[in-house]
């Protein structure tokens, strides 16, 4: 059951800040907020049945279609806000360039409210502008200043010709970049400029962000299971889905002791305790804001001659922020075979695939295995991140 109503115009959060407050204080319902059709945030109390410390509900579709409605309790949300301000050791007034229906909309209020500081709200009515932003980052007031962007707002801002809004960028004592992978290359343009730039890893299930520069924040555990799959873990952690028992089952398991978070993520994590996440489990890329089936584009593949099996994944892209890649097994793996049929990755096949076909090609006799008879994704991702450069 829930109870809405709509903020008077997109930049008055007042009311999300009040309901927000009450329920973080345990006086009032969960809030979810949302946006209607002409950007207005919405605000609605929703009825947590079973979860008495509910604070917020975060909706989303998921990559399959599936609605999902994260329950994120009082206590994950206070730890994730603290552990974040260890992190970036302090807490101080924070700038909203995001969507405020995302998990990471949602935590600059939280954040904010749990540090006592007034949040300003970045005037997105045009869209998300250099100028609009460096406009709303010269009124932050506090010593300590952070936001929230994903890399294409990122790499915008570093586009701009204006100095002012480099020097804009550079009065946040950190800039926290999440949301969607990062280039390498803009992470360093980025620092080149001075920017004190973060990134971020985590989903709405983990509050957010926990894993900062690879490193999981304080009372957040992060482990990669056999076949290469990211599991998160820690006081951050959801109570799971709304009225979803089956599918909260599904995703957040308990071992040993200890309760799971299953990501939809590849990754790895190297002998310092670094993650590094390497794509996607399940098959949708996002490649120039246009999502691509990566089973579809396998299918495709799978229907030429001389194809016995594909793998089809995104890796980062400076330019597309995601780039289709593939891993192809050819019954012709000679070097000619594999000429041949890379020949039409720009030619026949290419064609016909337009906006999905791969960008990176490897070819082989077989698939990467794992010792279990299974397709060896990790490696195959990593390996076509590699080869594809970040272009």
């Amino acid at each position: 059951m829930t109870s809405g109503s709509v903020i008077s115009g997109p930049l008055d959060i007042d009311p999300a800040l009040k309901a927000l407050a009450a329920a973080l204080h345990g006086e009032g319902p969960a809030v979810e907020l949302s946006a209607d059709q002409d950007g207005n945030t919405v605000v609605r109390l929703v009825e947590t049945p079973g979860i008495d410390d509910a604070a917020i509900v975060v909706r989303t579709s998921g990559s399959t279609g599936t609605p999902k409605a994260t329950v994120l309790t009082v206590e994950a949300l206070a730890a994730s806000s603290m552990a974040t301000a260890f992190a970036l050791k302090g807490e101080g007034q924070w700038l909203l360039a995001l969507p405020l229906q995302y998990v990471a909309g949602i935590q600059v209020l939280v954040r904010s409210l749990f540090a006592g500081t007034r949040p300003w709200v970045m005037d997105l009515s045009d869209g998300f502008t250099p100028e609009a932003f460096t406009a709303a980052a010269l009124e932050l007031t506090d010593k300590f200043r952070f936001t929230s962007l994903v890399p294409t707002q990122l790499k915008r801002l570093l586009d701009s010709p204006s100095p002012e809004t480099i020097a804009a960028l550079r009065r946040f004592n950190a800039v926290l970049i999440g949301g969607a992978p990062a280039a390498p290359e803009l992470l360093a343009a980025a620092r080149d400029a001075g920017v004190r730039v973060v990134t971020t890893y985590g989903a709405a299930e983990s509050c957010g962000g926990c894993i900062y520069d690879g490193f999981p924040l304080e009372n957040v555990l992060v482990r990669v299971d056999a076949e290469g799959r990211i599991l998160l873990g820690g006081a951050t952690l959801a109570a799971g889905y709304l009225g979803a028992p089956d599918l909260t089952a599904g995703t957040f398991v308990e071992e040993d002791g200890v309760r799971w978070y299953r990501t939809g993520d590849l990754g790895a994590i190297d002998a310092d305790g670094k993650l590094t996440v390497a794509g996607r489990v399940d098959d949708v890329i996002i490649t120039g804001g246009v999502k691509v089936s990566a089973a579809r584009v396998e299918s495709e593949l799978e229907k030429l001659d001389g194809v016995l099996a594909a793998f089809v994944t995104g890796v980062p892209s400076t330019e597309w922020g995601q780039a289709v890649a593939a891993y192809v097994a050819l019954a012709d793996s000679s070097p000619e075979g594999i000429e041949a049929f890379k020949a039409g990755q720009h030619g026949s096949w290419g064609a016909a695939l337009g906006r999905k076909a791969p960008k990176t090609v490897q070819a082989a006799a077989e698939l990467m295995m794992l010792p279990n008879g299974k397709p060896d994704r990790l490696g195959m991702a990593i390996l076509l991140d590699s080869l594809h450069q970040g272009r």
